[in-house]
């Protein structure tokens, strides 16, 4: 499949999203959050590929909606808002909810839009002097879908901070919030996140998908209902080939 704003490569068992706009600093319109949704799912039903990578090309990660996009909605009326919302909404739920593991790799800047795709995605890695932030109400806008991202890997407090002043923030100071989940210096971002994928891919791909499948579930259920399904989802867990291979090796190892 050929992409426009985008481009798809697969390094070993990653597939690679590299966002494709480096002279916007890789700034969003329609057609490229469509063509990344699109990826996103090619990659899900490819078997050869076990995690999937996002990434930004020349030194920024993405920097929100692009000017010139912004302009054109101006002029959208309310059914055509709420559809580039709903878009937008699908992208952050097809990250999210992708059965492989999805890791965001930032370098520069990610920022508003660009900022909930790393939100998004089950791990971060950021150079550590990136830059974090949304920007949304400096413009009369508001981080509402972002808003619901950020707000499953940071507490209110930090989130109000950064939604609220649209300051910017360091790859080292949204490690320490939590927003991201390793950081590194700049010169080693590849290299550490290459060893992380290839650490994620050495793993059972069923439990694998198994996990990222309960977290989707379990925070939105009561107490005796998460357990519930803990056990339900054990259950099954043992009854998959990865598990009984795994328990197998585990147990004849010397």
């Amino acid at each position: 499949m050929g992409y426009n704003k985008i481009i798809v490569s697969e390094k070993g068992l990653t597939g690679k999203i590299t966002l494709n706009r480096p002279d916007k600093r890789n700034s969003l319109d329609d057609e490229m959050i469509r063509e990344i949704k699109e990826a996103i799912s090619s990659y899900a039903d490819n078997d050869k590929v076990k995690s999937i990578l996002i990434t930004g090309a020349g030194g920024n990660f993405c920097s929100g909606l692009f000017l010139e996009y912004l302009n054109k909605i101006q002029d959208f009326d309310v059914l055509q808002n709420k559809q580039d919302s709903e878009n937008y909404k699908e992208l952050l739920l097809a990250i999210y909810s992708c059965p492989k593991p999805t890791i965001a790799m930032v370098d520069g800047y990610a920022l508003a839009g660009g900022c909930g795709i790393a939100s998004a995605c089950d791990l971060i890695v950021a150079a550590d002097k990136a830059q974090f932030g949304y920007t949304e109400v400096k413009i009369g806008f508001i981080p509402a879908v972002v808003m619901v991202f950020l707000l499953k890997r940071v507490s209110e407090t930090h989130a109000k901070d950064l939604l609220l002043t649209s300051k910017f923030i360091t790859g080292t100071e949204a490690y320490q919030i939590g927003l991201v989940n390793y950081v590194v210096d700049q010169y080693m971002l590849e290299a550490f996140t290459d060893k992380l994928c290839d650490n994620l891919n050495s793993l059972p791909a069923s439990s694998v998908k198994l996990t990222k499948e309960m977290f989707r579930h379990v925070t939105s259920m009561s107490f005796e209902a998460a357990l519930q399904y803990a056990v339900d989802m054990n259950t099954l867990t043992r009854m998959t080939e990865d598990c009984k291979n795994g328990i197998k090796k585990f147990l004849t190892k010397k």
